[in-house]
């Protein structure tokens, strides 16, 4: 049944056009405010009319969206009103959730309510939802009439297969960046890898990727906790694929992944396979001779990395220019992730980083092959809350003074304190890694990668704003950063993922 207004517009229409201005946009006032009851301007007291005499040159606008959020949902509670009764049914069980709602307002918000309610010649709208869409069914219908929403981390999910379901694109897009944005939280049993798994349910690249990175760049941290535990085996394998896997050690890996098949009791393909992408070469080989006695999965699956081992063992007894003439050290088992052992780096806190300069000397190993291991190198990191000139970078003198320039954004150098002829065939990837505190916890912030031919990472802390006290960089005034210096042999220049 259509209602006429007089202008020729449905009245439907019109009044959905004019709720929706009421309840989510500022009402700029002229003669009557719908807010105030209708109330004439000539009653209001002169403080209005002075604002409103302001509008007229297009600088004021009374803003009383709040007032209205707060009667639409005292209408929404007390059921005021109210044309059409939802009658949520939990599937599978006998629960029922009655809400007392209005056309109006649902079909407004929805196209797929408009359409049912459309269909259905009742006063009651039966719906059937799983256990934890149902669980938050009357949040999500208040949504629609307020506009905003409180979520906590378990109600994520639910909330945005029913604003998908209902196509409120809104909320549903809210939600997306709710889940990006709170990646980090705590919560009991971890909620990251859930997300991802539903990510690449409904094909959210978006949020699959931010998972994935974050699983990645925090990956010491998810092997300590519940959550290693729940990953599936394609996210297993997706992990243990990429170099960017920020962690303690190749061996650490190789530990969470045995305790992780412990638990699951893959098929044996998968176990394989996941065999296969632990970088053995990254391994001392004490380690790997005490995994071969000692690793019930290693005894068990032996035959099917045997000739990993092989390579990984010739890898140590020889050095890698030896090792390249007659083998192939472009593939993934001689190139590192970023290893957060002394052996590979060093952490790096600067108080005040936007001061002054600050410079310090670390050692790593040349290589984590057997004959480089022992091979010391020493590196020069500069970091400058400015622009450094070419001129002087060579220079670490307590003289030097960085030049503004280049919109005076933070540098970081990292060099070798000399040259040597054990670096023949051998070029070096610097990794810094910028931690913060989120969610109450430590976790990467961000992931520079610069090499030896560009000596810093041009991009780096490129969208920090380091004065800001409350920065999300910084950890009370102080910048933490961890250095990781991986040599990649021949041609390996990009890391691969």
């Amino acid at each position: 049944m259509a209602y006429i207004y007089e202008g020729g517009i449905p009245a439907r229409v019109y009044l959905g056009t004019l709720l929706v201005a009421l309840c989510f946009h500022p009402i700029s006032v002229g003669g009557v405010d719908p807010v105030l009851n209708g109330i004439p301007s000539s009653s209001l007291p002169a403080a209005a009319l002075k604002q409103e005499v302001a509008l007229e040159n297009g600088a004021t606008t009374l803003n009383h969206s709040m007032a209205m959020v707060q009667r639409m949902e005292g209408l929404l509670a007390q059921g005021n009103g109210s044309d059409v009764a939802l009658r949520v049914q939990t599937v599978n069980t006998d629960e029922v959730k009655v809400i007392q709602a209005h056309t109006l307002v649902l079909s407004l918000q929805s196209e797929v309510f408009e359409e049912l309610l459309l269909s259905h010649n009742t006063s009651t709208l039966v719906l059937r939802e799983p256990a934890d869409c149902a669980a938050v069914f009357d949040k999500f219908i208040r949504y629609l009439y307020c506009g905003d929403i409180s979520v906590r981390l378990d109600q994520a999910i639910p909330l945005h297969k029913l604003a998908s379901k209902y196509r409120v694109w809104s909320l549903q897009q809210g939600l997306s960046q709710y889940m990006t944005g709170h990646l980090s939280s705590d919560s009991p049993t971890g909620h990251v890898v859930g997300w991802y798994q539903y990510a690449m349910q409904i094909g959210d690249a978006n949020l699959r990727d931010s998972c994935l990175q974050y699983l990645s760049w925090n990956l010491s941290s998810v092997l300590q906790s519940g959550e290693w535990g729940s990953i599936s085996d394609d996210l297993l394998l997706s992990l243990m694929q990429r170099s960017d896997l920020i962690l303690q050690s190749e061996l650490e890996l190789y530990e969470a992944l045995e305790a992780w098949i412990g638990k699951n009791q893959p098929a044996g393909l998968t176990v394989e396979n996941a065999l296969r992408q632990v970088r053995y070469g990254m391994i001392p080989p004490q380690h790997l001779f005490r995994l071969q006695k000692q690793s019930p999965v290693m005894l068990k699956y032996y035959e099917s990395i045997r000739d990993l081992l092989f390579l990984a063992f010739q890898f140590h007894s020889a050095s890698p220019v030896q090792l390249a003439k007659y083998f192939d050290v472009n593939c993934s088992i001689f190139t590192p992730r970023n290893y957060l052992s002394p052996s590979w780096g060093s952490p790096w806190v600067i108080n005040n980083p936007t001061r002054d300069d600050r410079s310090f000397s670390f050692q790593t190993q040349l290589g984590p092959s057997g004959s480089d291991a022992s091979k010391r190198v020493t590196w020069n990191a500069l970091f400058s809350p400015r622009w450094l000139p070419l001129s002087v970078r060579a220079a670490y003198t307590n003289e030097m003074q960085a030049t503004r320039t280049d919109g005076g954004r933070p540098r970081i150098i990292v060099t070798p304190a000399t040259s040597s002829t054990d670096f023949a065939g051998v070029s070096f990837q610097k990794t810094v890694i910028v931690t913060a505190r989120q969610g109450g916890k430590m976790v990467v912030r961000h992931v520079y990668n610069f090499h030896q031919s560009t000596e810093e990472a041009g991009d780096f802390l490129v969208e920090a704003d380091l004065h800001r006290r409350a920065s999300e960089y910084l950890i009370d005034s102080s910048l933490y950063l961890h250095v990781v210096v991986k040599p990649l042999y021949h041609s390996l220049i990009v890391a691969r993922k």
